[in-house]
């Protein structure tokens, strides 16, 4: 875990888009200072479950816990100013990267602006990560997860022919940006390597969305075609789609693209005399509905696994529809180990999740268990930040730590 070993984040941030980019720092060795405050805690503390036990408390969210592994947590009252304000400045001093997530405008309100911070640390690197970005008609407009997928297009594309359009589940574009921050803050940490100046980064979730539909946005552009939603049909594939498997809602997802991989799903399926009719790609396509019945038909025989195996060993394109349970004990994912067990004091047992990326000379974490509300605090104020104890316990005291 040493790749960042030495570099210093802190982060005024919460939910998914802003920890998760320093979960991936942290992951590879950073020192992360997750900020809070008793007043407003992490929005996954006080309003996502799961929770332990189905008990709510501040210390027991399994979605604020996979977030937020390997870090020190310290609270810090913003609204005692200009105690507070003070404070946060010594904080970013300290550090050498920022990463914040709130409403465009609120880190310059409080004096806490990238102009502002980097005049005491002229190479802070900075990343703010909004629904929108920091600029632009619409960029205070409040929203959330959902209302970014619609926004990028997502929700249009989601659903069948002539249905309504679906929302896509969770924070779908969060997890998006979570990717392109981190790498948007390792490009600013080799910049400053090379150059000495720090940087800042306005990131916009919305765009980061938009990466993903770049062959559809390119089609509009030089075609003029705007795509709908189709179900789970392919313009170049068919069968392709989730079909159902033995058990209560178990399916598997097959997909033909051309006709060799025909002949090896007829030949897996034991050459049933009406695979004649759909010899080629255009009689499959004309007929797809048809297909699709025939083919769900002959899977319901199989087990999802069982399935995915007999029709990748024929080569034909396969894979089990997991269910949450099952990608716990996915073998492919255990045997990497994708999940690590760590001892949580009021969740137990928790299986915390390595980074998708493992660098074989610096093996990542996680490494030690998400921290508990202001855990951290007399260790980062006195011994990392060299507050005095008078300081400390006077800043606690007004609850400016709090």
């Amino acid at each position: 875990m040493d790749a960042l070993k030495g570099i210093k984040v802190i982060e005024f941030a919460a939910f998914a888009a802003g920890p998760v980019v320093g979960k991936h720092l942290a992951d590879h060795g950073a020192t992360v200072v997750h900020i809070e405050s008793k007043v407003r805690p992490d929005g996954f503390r006080a309003h996502y479950p799961p929770y332990k036990d189905n008990v709510h408390g501040l210390n027991r969210s399994g979605l604020y816990a996979l977030c937020n592994n390997d870090k020190l947590d310290i609270t810090l009252n913003l609204k005692k100013a200009p105690a507070g304000t003070e404070l946060a400045k010594k904080i970013a001093a300290w550090a050498d990267v920022v990463i914040e997530n709130f409403s465009p405008g609120t880190m310059g309100r409080l004096g806490l602006g990238y102009e502002e911070l980097s005049k005491a640390n002229p190479g802070l690197i900075m990343l703010s990560s909004s629904n929108l970005g920091q600029s632009g008609p619409h960029a205070h407009h409040a929203g959330f997860g959902s209302q970014l997928s619609s926004l990028a297009g997502f929700t249009h594309l989601t659903g069948y022919p002539g249905g309504s359009p679906q929302i896509l589940y969770g924070p779908y574009i969060d997890y998006i940006a979570v990717a392109y921050g981190a790498v948007a803050i390792l490009a600013a940490l080799d910049y400053r390597r090379r150059t000495g100046k720090g940087n800042y980064i306005d990131a916009a979730q919305y765009e980061t969305g938009l990466q993903y539909l770049a062959p559809i946005l390119l089609d509009y552009k030089i075609n003029g075609r705007v795509a709908e939603r189709n179900a789970n049909r392919n313009p170049h594939a068919a069968p392709h789609g989730a079909y159902p498997c033995k058990g209560d809602d178990r399916w598997c997802a097959i997909s033909v693209s051309n006709d060799y991989e025909w002949q090896a799903l007829v030949k897996a399926m034991k050459n049933p005399s009406w695979a004649k009719k759909f010899a080629t790609f255009e009689a499959r396509k004309v007929n797809e509905d048809e297909l699709d019945l025939l083919v769900g038909e002959w899977t319901r025989g199989f087990e999802p696994r069982e399935l995915m195996e007999t029709l990748q060993k024929a080569g034909v394109k396969a894979g089990v529809v997991n269910r949450m349970c099952d990608v716990y004990e996915d073998p492919q994912l255990k045997q990497r180990p994708q999940w690590v067990e760590l001892e949580h004091p009021e969740i137990g047992k928790m299986h915390y999740q390595r980074p998708p990326f493992l660098l074989t000379k610096t093996p990542p974490g996680p490494a030690k268990r998400d921290p508990l509300l202001a855990e951290h605090n007399e260790y980062f104020y006195c011994e990392l930040l060299g507050l005095s104890e008078e300081e400390y316990k006077k800043l606690v005291d007004e609850q400016v730590i709090y």
